[in-house]
């Protein structure tokens, strides 16, 4: 039986990378690694993640584009800047709150 940490972060949780200069907003969850094989090693050995823990996929933003993607729970931390997530993908899945924060629509929490 795969047992599972729990993840850290969760859905709306604006996150930015500790390695590289791009941050985003949390849209789903993976509680282990699950991507093809061929995108897991085509991450340098020396830096690449272990498959036991959550993966993050992200509404992500770097200052020259936005892109989904996909990233370690190790190589995340939170993102306390305030700064809205400019993606245009953003207010197709996820609502802006009050504070400025980020949530699943209501009826998807069904």
């Amino acid at each position: 039986m795969q047992k599972y940490k729990t993840a850290k972060f969760q859905i709306g949780d604006v996150v930015k990378h500790r390695h590289f200069a791009f941050r985003g907003v949390i849209f789903d969850v993976d509680p282990i690694f699950s991507n093809t094989e061929e995108w897991y090693e085509a991450i340098p050995e020396a830096v690449r993640p272990s498959k036991d823990q959550p993966f993050y996929h992200l509404y992500a933003e770097n200052a020259e584009s936005e892109y989904v993607a996909y990233v370690s729970e190790q190589n995340l931390e939170r993102d306390d800047s305030g700064l809205p997530i400019r993606h245009p993908e953003v207010e197709d899945t996820l609502v802006v709150t009050d504070d400025g924060g980020y949530r699943l629509p209501s009826n998807s929490l069904n």
